[in-house]
């Protein structure tokens, strides 16, 4: 059944879609909206995509890097902090998502904002097990700022343009069925 409503789903995607862009039409909204089952209902489809922020953020010692770098990609990035719980408890999901999907069209950024050390986030890293995704810091919370991040965790989805399409507060299980049918959904529209 699953299969049958992603190739329904993916005609509806070529047709709906915007030419030349990877904007979301309000059908394949509507669509990948119906995909949202358990804690993914709280995953919001935003009407207009919203613009994502500029500002640099990095791995101390290396170089600062922006979510510019990622355009070309879908982007499941992820706020969180070492201190904060369901942060924990979602990562090796948001982990799992990386490992299916990751790759030249999508990828799952993680950016700890606030005050967490490298040693923390390592020790974080290393406790749960995570070895697959970036360690990326933003220690004054620059870019949590210019995205309105109110609370953590907080996770938005970028499209291929790099402008916010979803957004969802609090944890989820992003290797859920239905949090890979929404990505699967996404991978499927049309390359802008």
């Amino acid at each position: 059944m699953r299969r049958v409503l992603l190739a329904v789903l993916y005609t509806a995607l070529v047709a709906t879609a915007n030419a030349g862009a990877a904007e979301i039409a309000p059908e394949t909204r509507a669509q990948l909206e119906a995909l949202r089952e358990g804690g993914m209902k709280k995953l919001m489809f935003h009407a207009q995509p919203q613009p994502a922020s500029q500002t640099a953020f990095g791995v101390p010692g290396q170089p600062e890097v922006s979510l510019a770098d990622y355009r070309g990609k879908w982007v499941v990035l992820n706020f969180w902090a070492t201190w904060c719980a369901p942060c924990r408890k979602e990562m090796p999901m948001l982990s799992a998502l990386e490992a299916a999907y990751g790759g030249e069209r999508f990828a799952v950024v993680t950016l700890a904002t606030t005050r967490n050390s490298p040693q923390g986030i390592a020790r974080f890293f290393d406790d749960i097990g995570v070895e697959n995704l970036p360690r990326y810091q933003d220690p004054d919370s620059a870019v949590a700022r210019d995205m309105s991040v109110l609370g953590l965790p907080l996770t938005v989805v970028l499209d291929p343009e790099g402008r916010e399409v979803a957004r969802m507060r609090g944890d989820a299980d992003w290797d859920s069925p239905s949090a890979r049918a929404i990505v699967e959904a996404l991978l499927a529209l049309p390359a802008g």
